[in-house]
């Protein structure tokens, strides 16, 4: 029995991972992944109801991963019905997911100069389906879009007017997609409207970004004109005195400059290692530099919870998410350290407690509540393509 579903793409420089979801089930029924696209050792990795598999592609390119995956899909009885695209970056154009058409790809390429390593990847997934599936109808979900509701006041750097504008220098925020999906389902675990909360959202991984949402809108955000910008992260360094990014091009030139604040700061930069896994283990064996790289992290995020929160005037609650924010409890312990000045007091046994499930950490008294709502952005691009593509198309033909 042939089963409908929609499919979500997330195209990478060197990677493809696709998820099909299940309309009935409203379930993943699928995940892929290939990686070292572009190489003669490209592999397919596939769960598909439980079963792991992984398979030795050789050479492909983008469009032949695509290619594998939807075979691989087709044999097991799985027609595709729309597919969504996770995008990076759209630029100021985009509030809302699209359908993708000409006019959408060519907004895409526009925004290359904005999101270099991203953006063009991500096209290419658009290009592959197209040659794999014509005419069955694509989204694109841009990780900038939830961020369009942000006022001039959050979103305008302090330079001048007329060089950013003509430049489009701006913050933009990333993540959104995250972002929403979580404030969603923190409307939902309340049963109050979203339009009625105040939340200040955590996405803390190897990437990580702080978002303020107002009444179910961004209203202001860490990351900016791209994703190295606010929190302290695996590898980015984050908020660094201007300065420090006009004398590191002086001292070794413009491109090392970018790879040393993208790729070799932040946690790797302050204790050799990006993994927080790794570091809060380090730290319990006693390394002086893993506690430090620890309490830098939090440290930021909680001045960032506190910043936000009096941007909006209050909060009704502080969610994490994200793969530290999800998993590691020292690190929520030492970001709400500190956070009773905003009203929010964490349970340390709730704290402490292994769970993937969404749950409350806060006390009994606690004003603010402190939630962990496990992030899935691939189902809300699933949803986001059932919404633009086909409940328009049910709704036309009922």
């Amino acid at each position: 029995m042939t089963s409908k579903s929609i499919v979500v793409v997330n195209c990478g420089s060197s990677s493809v991972k696709i998820d099909a979801f299940d309309l009935l089930a409203k379930d993943n029924t699928a995940s892929f992944a290939v990686e070292r696209v572009g190489t003669d050792k490209a592999v397919m990795k596939a769960s598909i109801g439980g079963v792991d598999t992984k398979t030795e592609l050789g050479h492909v390119d983008h469009a032949g991963a695509v290619a594998a995956v939807f075979a691989e899909l087709h044999k097991g009885g799985i027609e595709i019905d729309a597919v969504g695209h996770r995008v990076v970056h759209g630029g100021d154009r985009f509030s809302d997911s699209v359908v993708v058409g000409a006019a959408v790809k060519a907004a895409i390429e526009a925004c290359f100069p904005l999101a270099p390593l991203h953006n063009p990847a991500n096209l290419k997934g658009i290009d592959a389906v197209t040659a794999a599936l014509p005419g069955v109808p694509q989204v694109a979900v841009f990780d900038t879009a939830f961020h369009q509701t942000l006022p001039e006041v959050a979103w305008r750097y302090a330079i001048p007017k007329a060089l950013a504008d003509e430049h489009g220098w701006r913050r933009y925020g990333f993540h959104g997609t995250s972002h929403r999906y979580v404030a969603e389902r923190a409307a939902e675990f309340f049963a109050r409207p979203v339009e009625t909360l105040r939340l200040v959202t955590l996405h803390l991984g190897n990437g990580s970004s702080a978002c303020a949402i107002d009444g179910g809108k961004s209203v202001d955000t860490t990351m900016g004109l791209t994703p190295l910008e606010g929190l302290m992260m695996g590898t980015r360094s984050g908020d660094v005195d201007p300065s420090i990014v006009l004398r590191l091009a002086r001292e070794v030139g413009v491109d090392e400059a970018e790879k040393v604040l993208s790729s070799k700061s932040g946690l790797l930069g302050i204790a050799g290692v990006s993994d927080m896994r790794d570091l809060v283990a380090a730290a319990d064996g006693g390394s002086a530099d893993a506690t430090l790289a620890i309490a830098m992290f939090a440290r930021r995020a909680r001045k960032t919870v506190g910043a936000l929160a009096c941007a909006m005037g209050g909060m009704d609650a502080v969610v994490f998410t994200g793969g530290i924010g999800e998993n590691s409890a020292r690190v929520r312990a030492e970001i709400c350290d500190g956070l009773r000045v905003v009203g929010a007091l964490l349970h340390d046994k709730k704290n402490e407690a292994s769970s993937s499930a969404e749950r409350d950490l806060s006390t009994m008294d606690s004003r603010a509540r402190i939630l962990v709502i496990p992030t899935d952005e691939e189902r809300a691009i699933a949803w986001d393509v059932k919404r633009l593509v086909l409940d328009t198309l049910n709704t036309v033909t009922a």
